[in-house]
């Protein structure tokens, strides 16, 4: 486990306003560079928010398997980390800095698990395919947390809960992911499968109650949860945008919609 105490991994860290906590449910990597409905949310939601110290993003993008790594290094590198899209997508830099005070602070907070840092990631699409949009000078520090994907739904939720403090101290908390994610029945036409909607307007109840263990049950169990996730990496961040989350905060849907059929776009702010 980690040896820094919760006490010791704050104590550098300034008292702030409670940052919010998002869930971004990011779609397609053009969104990145284009003009979309969904980007142009992204855009207002960043001059919306107070000015974070630094950013931690949890990306779909990220997936591990028996480790919890956390990107610790100074100056991460842009990934691109997709394929078929046209070249300016591929041009696209993201300079921000890493944050490492803030990346050792998570993980002297966590103590249900080991978290261990890592300098070999940096910044994927799903994190900066984003953050483009939302911060596009690129001058708020970033770092990112992988999905161990051995780890249980209920165990990503309580590792969540034990970043909440971060929040306090100037982070704020992007997770990103898609509610529904299913490449294998995407369609140009836009028109939404039926099971995608369904998924999507029954996630949306479970976490205005901020009932996890349904949302959990809905996502990993049954014919609709396989229709709309045939795998879990997309899904689970939403978990960590929930398990951040204070009592007091106020929950906000936007981007609400079906994108290319299968992609879920709704996304959330709790502030």
């Amino acid at each position: 486990m980690n040896q820094m105490s919760p006490a010791a991994a704050l104590a550098g860290l300034p008292v702030t306003p409670r940052l919010p906590a998002l869930f971004i449910g990011h779609g397609s990597p053009m969104n990145a560079i284009t003009d979309t409905p969904y980007s142009r949310a992204w855009r207002l939601l960043g001059e919306s928010l107070p000015r974070p110290r630094a950013i931690l993003c949890v990306s779909a993008h990220w997936a591990t398997q028996g480790s919890t790594l956390v990107d610790i290094a100074a100056r991460p590198p842009t990934i691109h980390d997709f394929g078929g899209f046209p070249q300016r997508l591929f041009e696209q830099i993201y300079p921000a800095s890493g944050a490492p005070d803030y990346a050792r602070a998570a993980m002297g907070l966590v103590r249900s698990t080991r978290l261990e840092g890592d300098r070999n990631w940096g910044f994927d699409h799903g994190s900066w395919g984003v953050l483009l949009q939302m911060f596009p000078h690129a001058d708020v520090p970033l770092f990112q947390m992988s999905l161990d994907l051995a780890k249980s739904p209920q165990a990503h939720f309580r590792l969540a809960q034990e970043l909440r403090p971060l929040r306090e101290r100037g982070l704020l908390i992007v997770a990103s992911g898609n509610l529904v994610h299913n490449l294998y029945a995407m369609t140009q036409s836009g028109q939404a499968h039926p099971w995608a909607v369904e998924f999507d307007a029954r996630a949306a109840e479970h976490i205005r109650a901020r009932d996890i263990a349904r949302l959990v049950q809905l996502g990993t169990q049954g014919p609709l949860a396989q229709m709309a996730n045939p795998t879990l990496e997309h899904f689970l961040p939403v978990l960590y945008a929930l398990g951040a989350a204070d009592p007091k905060d106020e929950l906000t849907f936007f981007n609400e919609g079906i994108d290319l059929a299968a992609i879920s776009m709704r996304s959330f702010v709790l502030a």
